[in-house]
């Protein structure tokens, strides 16, 4: 029966913070869900170049280098809750309006400048989520925060019918304003539901007479820490991976898919239906009897699932919806197999006393190293739509490089503890 399944016995028997942040997360996933897919899109309809398109991506990831090195010692200064609250409603809530009402590029610039500062909020959600909670529900917790976001996929196929029906800029514009007006009340009931944290409030504390320049002065220690730490280093070139590919698939899927392959902007709908039931399924069957499996070698077949997806994709022909349907379909079954487990793995080789810090410095190392691939990738759009998508293969193939030298240096670890 599906009460008895391991997802949701996790669900019923959540308590404190994470039951706050998994319970009201589809408040924020599911608008998210619907929009993302025409972002790009949108920005071309209302008469953006795939340059200029691939320029705001690599803008917006070099602001968030300086909202992630803040973001640490922020969220120790003033606490997970708080900082969550505040920067939730800046960095998501005011963007949404700006978005609704864009006209031209200075619009989307504007709500990039803005929208970067979710940096900070997503350091300070992710101790809320993780400080307070068994690590044995870690995997089941990460799942239902991506299932979170598949729920709009019960309702993405409405957006189809919408675009046919009002065009694509009014459906996207409604769209953005139901998100705000979602979004924002996830963010008031979040604070309403969370408490600050044990390590949160010994943070406060450690920090409470201390600028906040001078708890960011700190973070050189910590850095060194990071350096002295095979598996957080191999950890961070994971996240490197998956940043750059999710930035490249996110910006020019639609793209590719409407402007190479001739699909009506309103399809986009059913595949990224398709998608989310099948990673629906897969987290649902499959995820729960890989709890006990080695974290590692599930991570590799992910990867060499989305590198299929991505080879997949690139022999799609023109208006050949069934290849396109089996891409699809491969990368959801791999994306929880890849993405879910690095979200653990993360977790599991990040020191927890340094938590807020070690991540901030991880995103600034991962978004320094991903900005310059949105411009990248525009340039590789703008010659040949596929090659933004070739770049994904060969990055995929060095994440599982990534994943089988981390695995070595686990056991080196272990061997000698």
């Amino acid at each position: 029966m599906v009460f008895n399944n391991p997802l949701v016995l996790t669900l019923r028997k959540l308590r404190g913070n994470a039951r706050a942040c998994v319970y009201t997360e589809p408040l924020w996933g599911i608008p998210f869900n619907l929009y993302s897919p025409y972002v790009s899109v949108y920005m071309l309809a209302l008469g953006l170049t795939d340059v200029q398109i691939g320029l705001l991506t690599s803008i917006g990831l070099v602001l968030q280098v300086f909202w992630a090195l803040l973001s640490g010692p922020i969220t120790d200064k003033w606490g997970r809750k708080r900082i969550t609250f505040i920067f939730d409603i800046i960095s998501w809530s005011i963007p949404c309006l700006i978005w609704a009402v864009a006209q031209n590029f200075t619009y989307f610039l504007l709500g990039v400048i803005v929208n970067a500062v979710w940096r900070v909020t997503a350091n300070s959600w992710q101790c809320l989520l993780v400080e307070d909670t068994d690590e044995h529900l870690l995997v089941d917790i990460y799942s239902w925060i991506y299932i979170a976001g598949l729920l709009a996929a019960f309702v993405s196929p409405l957006t189809g019918f919408l675009i046919d029906k009002y065009s694509l800029i009014p459906t996207l514009r409604g769209l953005y304003v139901l998100s705000f007006v979602m979004m924002t009340a996830k963010f008031i009931i979040l604070n309403a539901l969370a408490k600050e944290t044990k390590q949160g409030l010994v943070r406060m504390e450690e920090t409470r007479h201390q600028p906040l320049f001078a708890v960011v002065g700190e973070s050189k220690g910590v850095f060194k820490q990071i350096l002295r730490t095979p598996a957080t280093l191999f950890t961070a070139g994971l996240m490197i991976v998956m940043g750059i590919t999710n930035t490249v698939r996110g910006t020019f899927w639609s793209i590719l898919v409407t402007e190479k392959l001739q699909f009506p902007a309103a399809h986009l709908a059913w595949y990224a239906f398709a998608r989310s039931v099948t990673m629906l399924v897969f987290f649902f069957t499959i995820m729960p009897r890989l709890a006990t499996k080695d974290t590692r070698k599930l991570m590799g077949v992910g990867f060499l699932g989305l590198t299929a997806s991505q080879v997949l994709l690139l022999l799609t022909p023109v208006g050949d919806a069934w290849l396109l349907l089996l891409s699809t379909i491969v990368e959801a079954c791999s994306i929880p197999l890849a993405s879910t487990l690095l979200e653990k793995l993360i977790v599991l080789t990040v020191d927890a006393k340094e938590r807020a810090r070690i991540m901030g410095l991880l995103s600034v190392l991962v978004i320094v190293v991903t900005s310059p691939f949105g411009w990248i990738a525009g340039e590789l759009s703008g010659v040949d739509r596929s090659w933004p998508f070739i770049l994904n293969i060969v990055l995929f193939g060095v994440g599982s490089l990534l994943i089988y030298f981390e695995g070595r240096a686990s056991k080196g670890r272990e061997k000698a503890a």
